[in-house]
């Protein structure tokens, strides 16, 4: 059994130890709980709340958690810089780019999980409201649970914490952009007609591509980082991937900057330049990176081919383009989370 820290340690170094940063968190999950309660108190003071929608209960903590996390991820990675972990010597710092696109994708994680729950929630207790202090309370825990979570996520960032974001935010803004969409027909024309009206959806479809496509190129700069480069060679191939990375990631952000029916030309020279520098990097995986396992080469090559197949499905008429691209963005950034994985980054920190 390891030894207790004391509360007075853990002030002092609380990014010193695993141990330490897991107590940190609790602290700052508690003092959310505390202030955001008694915050959510005098807002709902004297009325009954529902459980979802506008003024409600869901909608409120959803906003709350969203802030919360943003100001929790700044203030962590803030004390990261000043005081870094004790296991992450040697580690490459995060440039304030990096920092601020993971704030906000952290806010906007909190803000959609937030709500589907409140909307789950909604379904299950039809006609339900919640009284002021037990409205206040469960207000409160949301933002602490968020507290503490963005907390961690925050001190111990590495890449497999980045992939895992990534992915994450990929999915809940996809998914809340198709379930706020004001045409429901809008998967019969492609998934870029997501990001072409003028209401939240679109504005949640390009966002996202945008922050992810930053968040990828923070991928690229530390996911590289564990690559053996031993020779002239392997530092050119590390090089080589390294662009390729960075590449995906501003081709990706493009494809949220130019929306379809204003920028056609720059949108499908980035969508379809991502799976063209998806596809070459994958052939070159073996000649840039040597060290990759061959089951890890094999998988790639079978993606490659699935997304060929997918093209040909297309072309013929045989898959609608929507299909195509969920399956090709599915392929691609599961391949980029086993890449991270195989080549050993999960175990590098990020200061």
């Amino acid at each position: 059994m390891t030894d207790r820290l004391p509360l007075a340690e853990v002030l002092r170094h609380p990014l010193a130890s695993a141990g330490s940063r897991e107590s940190a968190a609790l602290l700052v999950g508690a003092t959310t709980l505390i202030i955001t309660s008694g915050i959510s108190l005098l807002a709902f003071w004297g009325r009954t709340l529902p459980i979802s929608g506008p003024g409600s209960i869901g909608q409120f903590a959803a906003i709350g958690s969203a802030m919360t996390a943003m100001v929790v991820f700044l203030a962590a990675r803030s004390l990261v810089h000043v005081q870094p972990a004790s296991d992450a010597r040697g580690a490459q710092r995060m440039r304030w780019f990096d920092v601020a696109a993971l704030a906000l994708a952290h806010g906007i994680i909190a803000l959609l999980g937030w709500i589907a729950i409140a909307e789950i929630v909604e379904r299950s207790f039809v006609g339900a409201e919640v009284f002021t202090v037990a409205g206040a309370v469960l207000s409160g825990a949301a933002m602490a649970c968020t507290a503490y979570l963005v907390a961690l996520s925050a001190a111990g960032m590495n890449q497999g914490i980045l992939s895992v974001v990534l992915m994450l935010f990929l999915v809940v803004g996809s998914f809340a952009s198709m379930l706020s969409a004001a045409d429901e027909q809008w998967w019969k024309l492609h998934l870029s007609s997501l990001g072409v009206t003028d209401d939240v959806s679109a504005l949640t479809f390009n966002v996202t591509l945008i922050i992810a496509g930053v968040i990828v190129t923070t991928v690229a700069h530390f996911g590289t980082a564990s690559i053996a480069a031993d020779s002239p060679g392997a530092v050119r191939g590390r090089r080589i991937v390294r662009l390729e990375l960075t590449a995906m990631g501003v081709l990706l952000a493009g494809v949220g900057l130019f929306p379809v029916d204003r920028f056609l030309a720059l949108h499908n020279l980035c969508a379809t330049g991502m799976v063209v520098v998806f596809i070459v990097m994958v052939i070159g995986l073996r000649r840039t990176v040597p060290g990759t396992p061959q089951v890890f080469l094999t998988l790639g090559y079978v993606f490659v081919a699935c997304i060929v197949v997918l093209a040909v499905f297309f072309a013929t008429g045989y898959y609608t383009l929507t299909a195509v691209e969920l399956v090709a963005f599915l392929i691609i950034f599961t391949w980029l989370l086993l890449f991270l994985r195989n080549t050993g980054a999960t175990t590098e920190t990020v200061a």
